[in-house]
């Protein structure tokens, strides 16, 4: 009897030391994961050992990714992107502004890509420091409708220049066109400020230039050739642009103050017609390819419209897209 008792003091004993050495269990708070942890296991001689157990998951509800909840804050108050500039790649290429399927052949024309990509970076230099926050400015402070009134006044301008050139590639239709539009909206339109010609004559607009002329007369193809402050030509454009030069109404101003303000008033009209494609361009991989094969696109295009003489009314590019090359002035 004596030992049976000395026997289950013992055990009463032993068992109140287990419990008061025991680890008060942790809360979720003061835990951040639960951890199993495994007994060893003998392993056979000349067995591999083990691969090492992948960390166990978290089982706290209480702990979100922190980098998933910026992320969506920065992108509820971030505004959307603007489209235009996919938009018009897309018009000019005729696929999503991610493919590339023209580089090739256009990369084809650009055997002076090394000069030109130093010129590239000194003309985005100055656009970027100096054209694209005026162009922006100009947009903001400047209403639409007078906006819209100085784009009409050039376009107008340009018109005896894509008449003689329509007339050198013997296309006589449209040059008496373009030459009636002229009268008509410099007439009636205020010296060109409003179209007239278009909205109430319905008279096409036909842009021609003397690269175009000469691409008409057989040059089809040409190198890409970058120009300081001029912007991307190709060498058949630059050429052409001589002979554009005797034809270009502002050549002929002679007042240098009035000329020069002409010039830099067009600048910034040009330049604030291409803002939509300001963030396509920031966004490019290769903002030099994406610059290059846009312009050979597009006089590709016009080129070809030319070749057909299909261009009139012809709404698959934007409006600035399907424009002439701007009158030059005198050098």
């Amino acid at each position: 009897m004596n030992r049976l008792l000395a026997g289950a003091t013992l055990g009463l004993l032993l068992a109140t030391a287990g419990c008061a050495t025991q680890p008060a269990p942790r809360t979720a708070a003061e835990s951040p994961a639960d951890t199993i942890v495994e007994a060893p296991v003998a392993e056979a001689p000349g067995a591999e050992p083990a691969p090492p157990a992948a960390p166990a998951a978290t089982t706290d509800p209480a702990a979100p990714l922190a980098g998933d909840a910026a992320t969506a804050a920065v992108a509820a108050v971030e505004p959307p992107a603007e489209e235009g500039g996919d938009e018009d790649f897309a018009a000019i290429y005729g696929e999503d502004a991610s493919g590339g399927a023209n580089g090739d052949s256009f990369a084809a024309l650009d055997p002076w890509e090394p000069m030109n990509r130093r010129v590239h970076a000194f003309n985005s230099a100055i656009d970027q420091g100096f054209m694209r926050p005026l162009a922006r400015g100009y947009v903001r402070v400047v209403p639409a409708p007078v906006r819209t009134g100085v784009s009409n006044f050039f376009d107008n301008l340009s018109a005896p220049l894509a008449f003689g050139n329509l007339l050198l590639q013997g296309r006589p239709r449209e040059s008496v066109e373009t030459l009636g539009r002229f009268l008509v909206n410099t007439v009636a339109g205020l010296g060109g400020l409003f179209d007239p010609a278009t909205k109430a004559l319905k008279m096409h607009r036909h842009g021609a230039d003397f690269g175009r002329t000469l691409a008409r007369w057989g040059w089809r193809e040409s190198r890409y050739l970058e120009l300081p402050f001029l912007g991307p030509r190709t060498l058949r454009d630059a050429v052409g642009a001589f002979g554009d030069t005797s034809m270009a109404p502002m050549t002929y101003v002679e007042h240098d103050r009035t000329r020069v303000s002409l010039e830099a008033l067009w600048l910034v009209d040009v330049r604030s017609a291409l803002l939509s494609l300001d963030e396509l361009r920031d966004a490019a991989p290769d903002e030099y390819v994406l610059t290059r094969d846009a312009w050979l696109a597009r006089r590709r295009y016009l080129v070809e419209a030319d070749r057909s003489e299909r261009d009139e009314g012809n709404e698959s590019l934007p409006a600035y897209l399907m424009e002439a090359e701007p009158a030059p002035s005198r050098p």
